[in-house]
């Protein structure tokens, strides 16, 4: 046995150089979600199979785990699938993490430059390194534990000094062995702490363009060798050059001519991938990608400080911005771009579901919009706008339903669904929450896909919208990519240094919690190509506010320092005012982050304090009844709980009650910003703080230190419009003008309670999506908005069989029923009660108080 600390060269490792590509027979690492859109709650925990998530108990992962028994392992194939996992992690430069028992026995570490390691009973073969480990009976520095909690229980081991950073361009592997010498585990390594230990960086990177020249910056620490293939055209063609790059510390570069401007590239990276436990020569997008080819096939060397880029003016939007002297005045509108206008017949075929419809002044969408900027609106929220899989970005390859024939369609057929559904992944819809990458703007919503037209269109938008006094918030996905692996031509971050960008479980396989490929914002790359994308939309695209998807799946801290980073820009400096920026988004605490299980993360519990905004789902589920993964016909404080029975058993009259009261709680509480320390009286007479009162669940109502923190909203994107929930819960023998009643007081609540309120677009107009609980894929047959105000879509044929089918007994009676159905004048109210409330809300700075102690008073 070889004395502790002793490193066994089997043949010396070379300078390493780019090796072929050699593709695999083995399963990848991780299994694959269905295109499914994530559901949401603040109290969910588990992940199921569908996409949605269910309610049960989690194992806190902060909790020291148990130590993995030591196993002797006789059959070859149990050995060598071993190393398709990855338990072991290499923490810091001198310290490897690995839940396993050594006692007297022994541990090594392995490294093949090719990937040629393999495991028989007598060890791992194929090593270019092998160097034994010492257990450090000290346990893991408490520097290591802070940043991966999850793994607090672990053994240490010391690792020897070594050529660390070349090492990490190989195959790594740790094994143990018994004290008859026979190995008893192995196990891949995971390398993120070591990366962030030894390849933090904070320089360039991406294309850098100077008066004559063109730099390209990639960080590929792991990578063997990466190549830039260059191209002239956007499609088609052998590259005009291929451009080697060179390494520094991690970082690969190369100085190319002025010309490259306007041309495209893409890398070709030689680098070892776990999934595949190959070499893989990976061909992927700049992950600082500013411009594309259409559906991303290569990225554009666009220079967006160009002149040629800008709309007329666009140097001065920063003054031209309507002011926002403080956040509670903030009101946002919802709106998914293809919604606003591809079903609008005032604006020119060319420009339906784009960018340039907000440019069109006298459209039927822009003369809604004016209407609520003028009653008080503040922000229009985008849904994603960046480069995201689901839509190709050539408008002549979609697929399209004959609307004609299904206007003439019963209003609760099974037809109109079953044609949506045959083309719906090839029409030209998709809400966007599958992010391939994040810096660009999304192709198939601007008038050519090729070249810079995206940015120019983009940019005419955001001045359009505020020039009639909105500011634009954009939807931002960091949680989660769509791709993953060496060869989905949707991954780009997994390609570039596998293994690091995506969030991996104990075994070393993805997290898909948040549905596919979690992000990992707790490594330091990961967390500066998050700000630094916040930074490219803010300053480039003049953008005054973002809307975090499953910001609770974010560390805090990374949501700290965004904030800050947003809020130092300067209008001279930068061309924009940070500090009039918000940020805002969804803190649900469920998956393998819950209870800080990653570290702190930014969940709504944890984010008092920051000013930093979060939905409010407790004023929801108390206004509607229920929540939307309840049963559909729960009642709530509007939805005729206890006096309007709908049929459903609630329980006794004295069980609704007490329901009934708890509910009005919850609302006292939303109206007065969700905040922690404001004393009401609750439904017992006595005096409590908001966060005495408790969910069902148990939890805290409240949860906010002041009312920018809260954002109050009663229905999203997400599930049924308010319109159809109502339509769901009332008692079907109600007359519409009741349903549409109900309709303005849920909206009144929110309108005129402290804190940021949030509206789904359509709301104010009745907007029905024919009773579809998940409509990101459902076309824009079931999506469509009409703001000529002649209909609110409500009945257009049972919704899409995937996410709706167990429901369709409740929904198809519905859908049959004329009655429930309103007229244009129900709609035209419905628009002009809304405006009153927000000439209510906006006439005095009561109802937008900006301290806690102001609310109290």
């Amino acid at each position: 046995m070889l004395a502790n600390n002793t490193v066994l060269l089997t043949s010396t490792l070379p300078l390493l150089s780019p090796t072929t590509n050699r593709r695999h027979l083995l399963p990848p690492c991780s299994a694959t979600c269905p295109n499914l859109r994530h559901r949401f709650h603040s109290n969910l925990s588990l992940p199921s199979t569908s996409g949605s998530f269910h309610r049960g108990p989690t194992r806190c992962c902060s909790s020291p785990l148990p130590s993995m028994p030591l196993h002797v392992f006789t059959s070859t194939s149990q050995l060598q699938d071993l190393l398709l996992s990855s338990k072991a992690y290499w923490v810091s430069n001198s310290v490897i993490a690995w839940n396993v028992e050594i006692g007297e026995c022994s541990c090594y570490l392995y490294a093949s430059e090719i990937a040629a390691l393999s495991v028989t009973n007598d060890g791992i073969q194929g090593e270019d390194v092998k160097v034994e480990l010492e257990e450090d009976s000290g346990g893991l520095p408490e520097n290591v534990i802070e940043k991966f909690p999850h793994i607090q229980g672990y053994k240490a081991f010391k690792v020897p000094s070594l050529d660390i950073k070349n090492l990490l361009k190989c195959q790594l592997a740790v094994a143990s062995f018994d004290s008859d010498g026979k190995c008893s585990n192995a196990t891949g390594l995971q390398l993120p702490g070591i990366l962030d230990e030894l390849f933090s960086y904070d320089g360039p990177l991406g294309a850098l363009f100077l008066e004559e020249s063109v730099t390209l910056f990639l960080w590929a620490p792991t990578a063997q060798a990466v190549r830039a293939c260059i191209y002239r055209d956007a499609t088609g063609g052998d590259p005009q050059e291929i451009v080697q790059l060179q390494e520094v510390n991690g970082v690969w570069s190369t100085k190319g001519p002025k010309s490259w401007e306007g041309c495209y590239y893409v890398y070709e990276v030689s680098v070892y991938h776990p999934s595949t436990m190959q070499i893989e020569k990976c061909y992927a997008n700049d992950p600082y990608a500013r411009g594309l080819s259409s559906d991303g096939r290569r990225t554009l060397l666009v220079n967006l400080d160009s002149d040629t880029l800008k709309p007329e003016g666009w140097d001065k939007v920063a003054d031209e911005k309507p002011d926002i002297i403080s956040f509670s005045d903030i009101s946002i509108y919802e709106l998914h771009i293809r919604d606003f206008s591809a079903n609008d017949h005032t604006v020119h075929p060319d420009f339906r579901g784009c960018y340039m419809a907000f440019t069109l002044q006298d459209s039927a969408g822009m003369l809604h919009l004016k209407k609520l900027s003028n009653a008080g609106i503040t922000h229009v929220h985008l849904l994603p706008t960046f480069h995201f899989a689901g839509v190709v970005d050539e408008k002549e390859k979609w697929k399209n339903v004959d609307a004609e024939i299904l206007e003439k369609l019963p209003p609760d057929s099974t037809e109109q669904q079953a044609q949506i559904t045959a083309i719906q992944n090839d029409d030209g819809y998709n809400w966007g929450y599958n992010p391939v990458l994040w810096g660009v703007p999304k192709g198939s919503y601007a008038t050519n896909p090729n070249g810079p037209c995206r940015t120019i269109e983009f940019r005419k938008m955001v001045q359009a919208l505020n020039r009639i006094g909105l500011r634009v918030v954009l939807d931002v996905v960091y949680n989660h990519l769509h791709g993953n692996g060496p060869f989905d031509e949707n991954s780009v971050l997994d390609k570039i240094v596998p293994g690091y960008y995506l969030r991996r479980n104990t075994d070393g396989f993805i997290e898909h919690s948040t549905c596919v490929n979690n992000t990992a914002s707790e490594h330091y790359m990961v967390e500066r190509l998050i700000l630094d994308d916040l930074l490219c939309w803010a300053i480039n695209y003049k953008v005054d506010g973002f809307r975090f998807d499953l910001m609770g799946h974010i560390m805090k801290s990374t949501m700290m320092k965004a904030k800050g980073a947003l809020h130092r820009l300067t209008k001279e400096r930068d061309g924009v005012s940070g500090s009039c920026i918000y940020i805002y988004g969804e803190g649900w605490d469920f998956g393998e982050v819950a209870k800080n299980a990653r570290g702190v993360n930014a969940s709504q519990f944890n984010l008092c304090g920051t000013e930093i905004g979060s939905f409010n789902d407790r004023i929801r589920d108390a206004i509607l009844g229920g929540s939307p993964f309840g049963h559909p016909l729960q009642q709530g404080f509007v939805t005729g709980l206890l006096l309007q029975p709908n049929g459903h058993d609630h329980g006794s009259d004295a069980v609704q009650r007490h329901m009934l009261t708890l509910a009005a709680d919850h609302i006292k509480v939303g109206l007065a910003a969700n905040l922690k320390d404001f004393v009401l009286k609750n439904c017992e007479g006595k005096e409590v703080k908001g966060s005495e009162i408790l969910t069902y669940d148990g939890a805290p109502v409240a949860y906010a230190l002041c009312p920018t923190e809260t954002v109050n909203y009663v229905s999203a994107h997400d599930n049924e419009t308010l319109f159809d929930v109502l339509s769901l819960k009332t008692p079907m023998e109600i007359s519409v003008d009741e349903r549409c009643s109900v309709n303005h007081l849920a909206t009144s609540i929110i309108a005129l309670s402290q804190g940021i309120p949030f509206f789904h677009a359509g709301d104010e107009m009745l907007r029905s999506k024919s009773l579809d609980r998940d409509s990101y894929n459902s076309g824009d047959w079931f999506n469509r908005l009409d703001f000529t105000y002649n209909s609110n879509n409500w009945g257009v044929g049972l919704p899409p069989r995937e996410k709706n089918e167990n429901n369709w007994p409740l929904i198809k009676p519905r859908l049959a029923d004329p009655s429930f159905k309103p007229q244009k004048s129900h709609i035209l109210a419905a628009v002009e009660n809304f405006l009153d409330l927000l000439r209510i809300r906006y006439s005095s700075l009561l109802f937008r108080l900006r301290s806690e102690d102001a609310v109290q008073v």
